[in-house]
């Protein structure tokens, strides 16, 4: 057997671990934490944990070899996202092998490169590296990119700076160095309610955000017509969607409430609140006549998630040494997901995606990575370890 079928049967076997813990971004990722904490102990590797304010979830820094600068960063996130009304063929969170296929929740987001990044250990340390190798794993990357930027904080304070962040959301394992950013803002609308026969006797929270979820789609439209259209990305420009609504008690009655989330998300040079800054006006100005019809109501907007663009220079160190170590040489690429890049890269540390499974599968029943992506993702590790123990 050779060094990385080995390896990537290790990673096998790590997977279906990690794939056990149920790590969906409601619940906590302890488990899983300690689980690695204890992997990496095994191998004399010691850790840090940097928790959340509450000490529910809990991010993860370890360092193999020496404190120097120039090292490499392998990152990824612990958690998933739901599983509920998903028509899957198999328990989710039981590793299944069908054909050449790991099936479960997390296998290609991302868990199966947490799982081939600590296969990896013995290998890198086998290696005697000159330079160090860094694993940061996050937690409630699927709800906002929450958890990084304790992480982030904490790397910077502690860390020699790294030559790569080597970031392993689902790219089949080509190169990626651009995605666009992401606004999540949930919109409170807040009426009078009356009988549907005397609207002039309260006010309608549904129809004032009908009218203010008209102009996004409007604003929608119009981010379309004028994207660039020498943009890489597909789509070319920013999108905006509203993803959640719900409010109202009857037919009969004046809704009393409303609430809808709305996704808008933006590549590198394009200023999303100058974008918003009509629809945050027309807020105000139904949030004024709402309250002069009844005390108490109003509208409110909330940014719940800022995630930042992310676009590293073409052909700049980090993306020549990601190239080298995935052994790719294709064309320029870009992802149409958000991922913690941006928030690396705002930090100051060079970053890049690369990592097995297709983001076709995530987040869907049935996800799964394919083996042979596993297979390609060891003998990226061990190209690693040859490249941080060279001079």
């Amino acid at each position: 057997m050779t060094a990385a079928a080995a390896l990537a049967e290790r990673a096998i076997g790590i997977l279906e671990t990690l794939v056990g813990f149920d790590t969906t971004s409601h619940r906590s990722n302890l488990e899983l934490i300690a689980w690695v904490e204890a992997y990496l102990a095994r191998h004399g590797v010691t850790s840090e944990r940097v928790p959340n304010a509450e000490g529910i979830k809990s991010n993860l820094l370890a360092t193999i070899g020496p404190m120097v600068a120039g090292g490499i960063v392998l990152s990824g996130h612990t958690d998933v996202v739901p599983v509920d009304g998903q028509p899957w063929t198999s328990d989710p969170f039981t590793l299944t092998r069908r054909g050449d296929r790991l099936y479960g929740r997390g296998t290609c987001d991302m868990k199966g490169f947490i799982a081939l990044a600590l296969a990896a250990v013995p290998d890198i340390q086998a290696a005697a590296p000159r330079r160090p190798v860094h694993i940061a794993l996050s937690y409630d990357e699927e709800i906002g990119c929450l958890g990084a930027p304790h992480l982030i904080r904490r790397m910077a304070e502690t860390l020699p700076h790294p030559a790569l962040v080597l970031i392993g959301e689902p790219t089949s394992l080509n190169v990626a160095g651009a995605h666009k950013g992401i606004l999540y803002h949930e919109v409170i609308v807040r009426g009078r309610e009356a009988h549907s026969s005397q609207p002039h006797l309260g006010a309608s929270a549904i129809m004032t955000a009908v009218r203010l979820m008209s102009a996004l789609e409007r604003l929608a439209e119009r981010l379309d017509r004028e994207a660039d259209p020498d943009s890489p990305f597909e789509p070319k420009g920013p999108t905006l969607t509203i993803g959640q609504v719900n409010g109202g008690t009857a037919p009969n009655i004046l809704a009393l409430d409303c609430r809808f989330v709305f996704d808008l998300r933006a590549p590198a040079g394009v200023d999303p609140y100058a974008a918003l800054a009509e629809f945050m006006a027309l807020a105000e100005a139904e949030d004024a006549a709402l309250k002069a019809k009844a005390p108490g109501a109003g509208v409110t907007v909330t940014r719940t998630a800022d995630v930042p663009a992310f676009m590293t220079p073409a052909g700049g160190a980090a993306e020549v040494l990601a190239r080298r170590l995935a052994g790719d040489n294709g064309p320029a690429r870009t992802v149409s997901f958000g991922t913690e890049a941006g928030q690396f890269q705002a930090a100051g540390f060079p970053s890049v995606l690369c990592g097995p499974g297709s983001i076709d599968q995530a987040h869907q029943p049935d996800e799964y990575v394919d083996i042979a992506q596993l297979e390609r993702g060891a003998a990226l590790m061990l190209r690693l370890a040859s490249e941080i123990s060279a001079n």
